[in-house]
């Protein structure tokens, strides 16, 4: 090397420094990929990313910051939110049974919520069930309408994929305290809980679920029609979020991960 570098009569730091650009490049180039493959992420599930497969590059947070802060990749869309929630209703209403109880397992509680998904001329809606432990997606359902049948499918689909979970929670909304859904839930033995009124934090694993999908997958796609959606949208659910897409709170891990460390057997 040192002789290389008399010959071309260059510092012997030059060479060095050849070697942290090529470095940075790479670094560059597979923060660039994670990105595209989540828009949404931050410089903390970034570089717990690029720690996994098929990187495998130690790098510190702040290296990473510093590099998507260059890279515009820290920007953060803002969207209108339109209200799924229709809690005036005179069915009957139940109490929180889940502040501040955390999971310690697998299907000891869901949670559920509903949010709207613009198409070209109109707008449906998306209801989703998720395991509180695992975030793991156990059903969800697109549709035109906001009835009972919304919510309903993927409860069913749920049930009879997965044990009851202990305890369901959810918002005041008609259609969880819809007398078909209630009793869906008693009769597998299953608890209900609700939020209060006008405090979505009360649901807030469902509601950080719901926008997960609307930053990483709604916002970013221009769906055709109802067909169009529904396939991208599932293909978002049942393979980016489930099998792809890490989560810090699961410890970098996908919900499929952690369910398998749980139980390596399938339900």
């Amino acid at each position: 090397m040192t002789d290389c570098c008399a010959v071309l009569d260059l510092a012997r730091s030059s060479y060095y420094h050849h070697g942290r650009q090529q470095d940075s490049a790479a670094l560059r180039d597979a923060i660039m990929d994670i990105a595209g493959r989540h828009p949404t992420y931050g410089s903390r599930r970034v570089k717990a990313q690029l720690e996994r497969a098929p990187y495998h590059i130690v790098v510190g947070r702040h290296q990473v910051r510093r590099l998507m802060r260059e890279m515009d990749l820290l920007v953060k869309r803002k969207h209108r939110r339109i209200s799924t929630t229709a809690s005036q209703h005179g069915l009957r209403r139940f109490p929180n049974l889940v502040k501040g109880v955390k999971a310690r397992r697998p299907d000891q509680i869901w949670v559920a919520d509903i949010t709207y998904v613009r198409l070209p001329s109109d707008e449906v809606y998306l209801a989703i069930l998720m395991d509180q432990f695992s975030r793991a997606i156990r059903g969800w359902n697109l549709s035109w309408s906001l009835g009972q049948e919304l919510a309903l499918i993927p409860l069913r689909h749920a049930l009879h994929h997965y044990p009851a979970p202990e305890i369901h929670h959810s918002d005041q909304g008609s259609q969880y305290a819809a007398k078909a859904y209630v009793k869906l839930l008693r009769d597998a033995g299953t608890q209900i809980s609700m939020a209060a009124i006008g405090k979505p934090s009360e649901n807030g694993y469902a509601e950080r679920v719901i926008r997960t999908i609307k930053e990483e997958e709604v916002y970013l796609s221009d769906y055709n029609n109802m067909a169009d959606a529904r396939q991208q949208i599932g293909h978002f659910i049942n393979v980016v979020y489930q099998h792809k897409r890490i989560h810090s709170a699961l410890g970098y891990i996908t919900p499929a991960e952690c369910e398998a460390e749980w139980n390596p057997c399938p339900p």
